[in-house]
């Protein structure tokens, strides 16, 4: 499997090239050439199947022979450590939990794949150590941390916009210590990316440093994705004849690898893009012109992205046709006040515990089935307890706090702080 960039001014790379780098030379993101097949054995074995076995034939097309069959299957025993439980919210409502890893957040299972590829692409002593550079609007942060915490040959440097992280999410990204560095940015979380972006084509860094990074902008972290739209296939009602993913969206590397998932045969009807105010996504859904946003924070923090990096891989899987992709796809942005509301109703009538992500899930979905009957799946990304601080007085109280979360509460945050990109500069040089 070769991957090119959507730049189109580099040379095309393998896999292990792919998560190495992270991003290409021209600063494109990384696009399989080809897109594998799946065969009609596998749908039909699927209700049934294996769980890491399905991962497996899912994944290993995008691989290639980058990774020996065993050492896959290794990795993503390892990464599968938790479940995927879908949970009945109405007749016609499902919420997917994507939060039961070690650090509540969907972003567990790609930093925990890419985390153990890189350590075997990196476990050659010969080569330099490797410095993941990963900016984060909230779970990124915390995932990357814990999934490369203590990789042999990896350094970890993160960079967070001051302020726009829940307490426990900054909690997750500044206490470990080790080879996992925390890096406190006077911005937004579009600043702290376009830090990094401007890193990785810095000669000066570049030549100090082998940098690669661990957002969805990464192979190994976006892919990896697909597996939950698999896993939720296996738990559907009987008579849901028609699925709809309602998919909360920031970076959009989630709804990417779902509409993924559907090139590979998956039968899903159609997805929905949920945001928050930073809705450049759903706008560019009506008007058919893309236009970047200043970032706006609301209490959907992981959501506050006004220039998503990953659309551009969804566009591509549409061969940039505006008229198909609006067939797939649909997008609709809510206020925080609604946002509130919405967790206080899924609390209140249906005894539902929701997080902001999760309740902008399930508000789009509603607005979507109003006009179609459909079996929808809204997904929930991150545990309630993590955004405590904003959560209706109500709800709050009635969180039990996990003993993972616990643990950490009393630990002391270790940051850089910094506001400008020559401050990163120096302290990638300093640290080196």
């Amino acid at each position: 499997m070769k991957y090119y960039s959507l730049h189109h001014k580099a040379p095309m790379v393998s896999f292990r090239e792919a998560v190495i780098q992270g991003i290409a030379p021209d600063r494109g993101l990384y696009f399989p050439k080809e897109i594998p097949t799946l065969s009609a054995e596998f749908f039909q074995q699927l209700l049934t199947a294996d769980r890491n076995e399905i991962a497996f034939e899912v994944i290993r097309g995008f691989v290639g022979d980058t990774l020996p069959k065993s050492v896959l299957k290794k990795i993503i025993s390892e990464t599968l450590v938790f479940d995927f439980p879908m949970v009945s919210v109405e007749n016609n409502i499902s919420a997917l939990e994507l939060y039961h890893g070690p650090t509540l957040a969907f972003k567990d299972v790609g930093a925990r794949f890419m985390a153990r590829c890189l350590g075997y692409f990196n476990q050659d002593t010969s080569h330099e150590k490797v410095t993941v550079l990963v900016a984060t609007s909230g779970d990124t942060g915390g995932a990357v941390a814990d999934g490369f915490y203590d990789v042999p040959g990896v350094e970890v440097v993160i960079l967070y916009p001051s302020g726009k992280v829940s307490d426990i999410q900054e909690k997750q990204l500044t206490t470990l210590g080790k080879n996992i560095h925390a890096v406190e940015v006077a911005g937004s979380f579009d600043d702290c990316q376009e830090m990094v972006k401007q890193a990785f084509l810095d000669p000066i860094i570049t030549k100090a440093r082998t940098l690669t990074s661990a957002n969805s902008i990464n192979v190994a972290r976006w892919l990896p994705q697909m597996f939950y739209y698999f896993f939720a296939f296996q738990q559907l009602p009987k008579e849901a004849a028609e699925v709809v993913f309602s998919v909360p969206s920031g970076n959009y590397g989630n709804i990417c690898a779902g509409m993924m998932a559907k090139r590979l045969g998956l039968p899903i009807s159609h997805f929905i893009a949920a945001t928050n105010v930073n809705d450049v996504v759903p706008q560019y859904l009506l008007s058919g012109a893309y236009q970047p946003q200043q970032t706006k924070a609301t209490i959907a923090n992981a959501m506050d992205v006004g220039d998503p990096s990953n659309f551009i891989r969804i566009q591509a899987l549409y061969g940039n046709n505006y008229h198909r992709l609006k067939e797939d796809l649909s997008g609709f942005a809510f206020t925080d006040e609604q946002t509130r509301s919405a967790l206080v109703s899924l609390y209140r009538a249906h005894s539902y515990q929701a997080d902001p992500h999760g309740a902008i899930g399930y508000l789009a979905l509603q607005k979507y089935l109003q006009e179609r009957e459909a079996f929808g799946v809204f997904l929930e990304t991150a545990h309630p307890v993590k955004f405590l601080d904003v959560l209706p007085e109500a709800l709050s109280e009635a969180i039990a706090i996990p003993e993972n979360i616990q643990r950490i509460l009393p630990k002391k945050k270790k940051a850089e702080k910094i506001s400008t990109y020559s401050q990163l500069n120096d302290y990638l040089l300093t640290n080196a």
